[in-house]
């Protein structure tokens, strides 16, 4: 998917704007000459991977074409402190106005990218990919899942339209896995719907009756400590692609992945990230 062409960003990048500037950057307007010219530059405070920097050039294209960009690290790539992300020439009063978008969703974003590039690189020899979940930031969760894609991690759904995931609530609201599955291929079949079919699973007991189905394409695993893990990957026998879930931390990513699970979803790669330090510097005279 082309993020930085999705229909959302430059919707949220107006909405997000037109927030912070409001009927004008009071501040920028009495300080700063309308007339003046100056440069300023992307100073990375922190080691990790960088991300948000086609997003910081869309946000100073869309507030003022006459900005100038000069791109010195893309994104995806591993930084240090004291490393320069970018140069921004043009207007100071638009600079200034959209510095803190741009490093908002920058320091975001790239917190997030280092996190999923740090799990990747546990996954380095097995066949598991480590996926993102929907425990997202609402209304920015296209620009996480793609800070996801930047650290070499993959997108799990995007949201509840474009994939069938039947999880716990649903099986027991629906009186058990059986009638919940059957219902859902019905009702897909009903509305003309080709999407794929997860469903969760907390025991062996519920793997095997997953397993007495068809039409199932994921089987989750949810919450269940390694030797189940290992029991049920090899009664499922590649059937269909299996997904460990449920406080998945670092510390555990190795060991998962050695049961032969195809995938490990992670909420913890977009809620609870620490974001990289990164600021935005006039470079004087």
């Amino acid at each position: 998917m082309d993020f930085l062409h999705h229909p959302e960003t430059d919707k949220i990048i107006r909405e997000a704007l037109k927030e912070d500037i409001g009927s004008g950057d009071i501040t920028a307007l009495s300080v700063i000459p309308d007339s003046a010219e100056s440069k300023a530059r992307c100073l990375i405070k922190d080691d990790g991977i960088l991300a948000g920097v086609a997003f910081a050039e869309r946000v100073f294209q869309l507030y003022d074409d006459s900005l100038k960009i000069e791109i010195l690290i893309p994104d995806g790539s591993e930084v240090k402190k004291g490393d320069i992300a970018f140069w921004v020439t043009g207007r100071t009063q638009s600079i200034l106005s959209c510095e803190r978008l741009v490093l908002n969703v920058m320091q975001r974003m790239s917190g997030i990218a280092t996190t999923t590039r740090n799990v990747v690189k546990l996954l380095e020899g097995t066949k598991c990919k480590v996926l993102d979940t929907r425990k997202t930031t609402p209304l920015i969760r296209h620009l996480e899942k793609w800070a996801v894609t930047i650290g070499g991690g993959t997108n799990h759904r995007f949201g509840l339209y474009d994939m069938v995931m039947i999880k716990d609530n649903h099986h027991d609201f629906a009186g058990g896995i059986t009638a919940a599955v059957l219902r859902c291929q019905e009702y897909l079949r009903t509305h003309g719907i080709q999407v794929k079919i997860e469903v969760e699973t907390r025991n062996l007991a519920e793997v095997e009756e997953v397993l007495s189905l068809d039409g199932v394409d994921v089987i989750m695993l949810d919450n269940m400590d390694i030797p189940t893990m290992k029991k049920a990957v090899e009664r499922i026998n590649g059937k269909c692609k299996v997904e460990a879930s449920g406080g998945i931390t670092p510390e555990s990513v190795r060991a998962i992945a050695e049961t032969g699970v195809d995938f490990l979803s992670m909420g913890a790669l977009t809620h609870s990230v620490k974001s990289l330090d990164i600021s935005l510097k006039a470079v004087k005279g």
